[in-house]
């Protein structure tokens, strides 16, 4: 899952929360909807992270 790009997580993201929100989840689905979810989000904390901090390095240098 690492391998996948920041906009693609948040697109599987909200397609995760749609179906919770519409209730199309049983909930064995949910269960697992909720771990992709969490890993999801990791993800995307962690790309933002790395994002901000080379920025700051960018800005650091000028």
């Amino acid at each position: 899952m690492k391998d996948i790009k920041y906009e693609e997580a948040v697109r599987q993201l909200e397609k995760i929360v749609d179906k919770m929100e519409s209730g199309e989840l049983d909930i064995d689905s949910m269960a697992a909807q909720l771990k992709k979810a969490q890993e999801l989000v990791k993800l995307c904390k962690d790309k933002l992270k790395r994002t901000d901090a080379d920025i700051q390095k960018l800005l650091e240098k000028e």
